[in-house]
């Protein structure tokens, strides 16, 4: 396929296909895969997260049991919680809605969920199958649907110079192995990288994820680039905008996800598909 420079990427329209794709498949298996989403507190943002994760996994046939707990609820309890739904067989996937109160170990939680239902992809055993480029790693949903948003221009990943600015455990660090994974020559970059705009200018492939509103301004592209925003962020006015400079980079030579309707629909839509996955793996093992 040969790639085309002349338009946006539309994420929405990429997640709607594979939702599709997603529900047709599981229609044909005549079971409905469980997903179990675990809510602390009462953080508006999450809760609206989980709803619209709920309608999601409802439109494509996954059953969605969210498990609310108080914002005082002690990690004993959760860790019990988290055991009883790895050993429930009827459960195929399980998530820990972030952020978590303060008093709350993410990491300890993650780490609890049994790795071959770990469909957000955080836990260590996964990250460290993807790095070594293992089959069988969970991909986290946010870098798979990064990864999918790039193909879908059609651009030759093998030899490609991708620059990936942020580095969390959730979308820098593990996008950059699954680049890797795909041939690319890769430079992860932050907030204490030294010339980062002559860094990201040389870059065929451009994904930002570090929190910055319209950090990539349109000189720091080159032509025929495909940039993935991943940032999120909302203005002073209320509206929301991601990392890069939208407005002045569309009218480049380039290729560029809009925020929103970029990154955020795939991401739910590659949680859907790592659930399912899950269920098929998991039916075969039985």
């Amino acid at each position: 396929m040969t790639a085309d420079y002349s338009s946006i990427i539309d994420g929405k329209k990429e997640a709607a296909r594979i939702r599709a794709t997603l529900k047709e498949q599981i229609a044909a298996a005549g079971a409905k895969p469980v997903l179990a989403v675990v809510l602390v507190g009462a953080d508006e943002a999450s809760r609206i997260y989980v709803r619209n994760k709920e309608k999601a996994a409802a439109d494509i046939g996954i059953v969605c049991r969210v498990l609310q707990f108080g914002e005082d609820v002690a990690g004993d309890e959760l860790l019990d919680v988290i055991r009883s739904l790895n050993e429930d067989p009827e459960v195929n996937g399980i998530i820990i809605q972030q952020p978590l109160p303060k008093h709350l170990d993410a990491k300890v939680l993650v780490e609890a969920v049994c790795p071959e239902k770990d469909v957000d992809g955080f836990g260590p055993v996964n990250l460290g199958r993807l790095q070594a480029g293992y089959a069988s790693a969970v991909i986290a949903a946010t870098p798979k649907g990064v990864l999918r948003l790039i193909e879908s221009t059609g651009i030759d990943l093998s030899g490609k110079y991708a620059v990936i600015i942020g580095r969390s455990n959730i979308v820098g660090k593990p996008l950059s192995s699954l680049l890797l994974n795909n041939n690319c020559t890769v430079t992860v970059t932050h907030s204490k990288t030294i010339g980062l705009k002559d860094i990201v200018r040389q870059a065929d492939i451009v994904v930002s994820a570090c929190g910055c509103p319209k950090l990539v301004k349109s000189d720091w592209v080159k032509d025929n680039a495909v940039v993935i925003d991943v940032g999120i962020n909302r203005m002073a006015d209320g509206k929301l905008c991601g990392d890069t400079d939208f407005e002045a980079l569309q009218k480049r030579n380039i290729r560029i996800t809009p925020v929103p309707g970029g990154v955020g629909p795939m991401t739910v839509a590659m949680l859907l598909e790592n659930t399912w996955l899950a269920f098929k793996r998991q039916k075969e093992n039985v």
